[in-house]
């Protein structure tokens, strides 16, 4: 007990100390469905259940010491009780320190900021891969220990998966890792005690303010995971983003900047953009490569940067990432040879989207149209929506709104969200068909040779979430099916 509480003392205010510290742990849980015999519950209040509520039953499973921010009333006899000011960080401290602290025998290296924290984790742990290295991957789209896929249920996991997950690939040989981090993550302390190697910021733009409420708050978050990082540690920030700098203000770590428009550590210049991929300039060297569009070339320079950064060969990166190919469901190409250019992306966010449509828009050099099929989430950021419905008419010649993930929403309230961003004007652009395998089949039915289809905003998922219930279903499979349908 005492060692999983080594370094509590110096992170998180212990108030109170009651029992035996020095009783064997079996196990670590914040799920007092998960205690069993000799284990450790901590009782974290969290955004849905508090676990204050359920000390009981998990001492009624065989818990033999609890941490909590407020004691019960009563104690059970040979029951050890710590009472701390922060029992979500505490928990960190006590997973990492239960796992003996994997995540400081990896060069751990976190990616954070709205758009492309899974495309840059993606491409750094194939980078490593391809140099040979033993490296780990934790992701939107699954976690990967080498070749061996791990299912995603978050796009980071709670503390004790995650320490568990670095424990595994500590123990598979791996020297390298890399993970996204949300903000959700940051503020709920899920990776409070893990040690990292270097942290990247990508951009912020708008989301996720139904959980941060202000934009402010979402900021501070990303914040949070600079202004710990130890001076060991490099901090890596796409400076053309104005909130670059800011992440960098408190942080102990060595700092570095990339970008595009701005004088900064790692520069990049564009020297040609297609649909087939990416001329770039890094470090006066042009080296091509297969991914598309602007919001890429921010992606390889913080890739590429990291790199450097973690010690590798500058012609070593640029050769093995020209090979590299994008993260499932960000700006992949789905194709039959019907002569229809189809692309599905993630793009959920007013910027993400924004970029991606642009990026369409400027390869268009016929009269080809572009039909984009959008939606939005329910139980999500309600204010982006009709953010989401304006940039979406402004690029396309045709806009199919549709559902998402409802959730528990109702899907007609959702699209009436995103239609209000829609002028007048635009109006004859649009369609509403809520059925989204019917919207995909709609936009491969009115689309024309060379004409090209945009499926945004579920990407790599395979779901649909509707009324709590997850449905199969993937925008790839559906639209590939259906342009074989219409195939001429």
């Amino acid at each position: 007990m005492s060692k999983l509480l080594k370094d509590i003392l110096y992170n998180v205010n212990l108030k109170t100390v009651s029992g035996d510290m020095n009783s064997v742990i079996s196990s670590v849980s914040f799920d007092s469905r998960e205690s069993k015999p000799g284990s450790l519950f901590v009782a974290v209040a969290g955004t849905q259940v508090n676990g204050h509520d359920y000390i009981d039953k998990a001492l009624d499973n065989g818990a033999t010491a609890i941490v909590c921010e407020k004691l019960p009333k009563k104690f059970r006899p040979d029951t050890t009780y710590v009472e701390a000011s922060d029992s979500s960080r505490t928990l960190g401290i006590v997973a990492s320190n239960f796992y003996d602290n994997p995540s400081k025998k990896l060069k751990l290296v976190a990616v954070t900021g709205t758009n492309g924290k899974t495309t840059t984790a993606t491409l750094l742990f194939n980078l490593f891969r391809n140099l040979g290295y033993n490296t780990g991957l934790l992701s939107t789209v699954n976690n990967y220990i080498n070749e061996k896929v791990i299912p995603a249920s978050h796009t980071t996991p709670d503390a004790i998966s995650l320490n568990e997950l670095l424990s595994k690939m500590v123990k598979d040989g791996c020297t390298h890792a890399f993970m996204e981090v949300s903000s959700h993550a940051i503020d709920q302390n899920r990776v409070a005690g893990i040690h990292f190697a270097g942290a990247i910021f990508t951009n912020i733009t708008h989301d996720h303010l139904d959980y941060h409420v202000t934009f402010d708050n979402y900021i501070a978050a990303k914040k949070k995971l600079f202004d710990n990082l130890p001076p060991s540690a490099f901090a890596l920030v796409n400076l053309d983003d104005k909130r670059g700098q800011v992440m960098l203000q408190n942080t102990k770590a060595h700092k570095f900047t990339y970008g595009l428009k701005f004088l900064s550590d790692f520069k990049a210049r564009m020297i040609t953009n297609s649909l087939e991929g990416l001329e770039l300039e890094i470090d006066e060297r042009d080296a091509w490569f297969k991914l598309i569009g602007k919001f890429n070339a921010y992606n390889i320079l913080a890739t590429y940067a990291a790199g450097v950064l973690l010690d590798e060969e500058k012609d070593d990166l640029l050769t093995t990432l020209s090979a590299a190919n994008t993260a499932p469901g960000r700006f992949e190409r789905v194709s039959v040879g019907s002569g229809v250019i189809a692309i599905v992306d993630y793009a959920h966010t007013p910027d993400a989207l924004d970029n991606v449509l642009q990026t369409i828009s400027s390869f268009r050099t016929r009269n080809e149209k572009l039909i984009t099929v959008v939606g939005c989430g329910g139980n999500r950021d309600k204010e982006k929506r009709p953010i989401m419905g304006s940039i979406a008419v402004k690029w396309s010649d045709k806009v199919i709104f549709t559902n998402d993930n409802p959730r528990n929403e109702d899907p007609d309230e959702i699209i009436k969200d995103i239609e209000a961003g829609v002028s007048k004007a635009y109006a004859k652009k649009t369609l509403v068909i809520n059925d989204r395998r019917e919207a995909i089949k709609t936009a491969c039915a009115l689309a024309q040779q060379n004409d090209i289809i945009l499926v945004a905003g579920k990407g790599h998922e395979d779901y649909q979430e509707i009324k709590g219930v997850k449905h199969h279903f993937d925008d790839r499979e559906v639209l590939k099916e259906m342009l074989e349908l219409f195939k001429s």
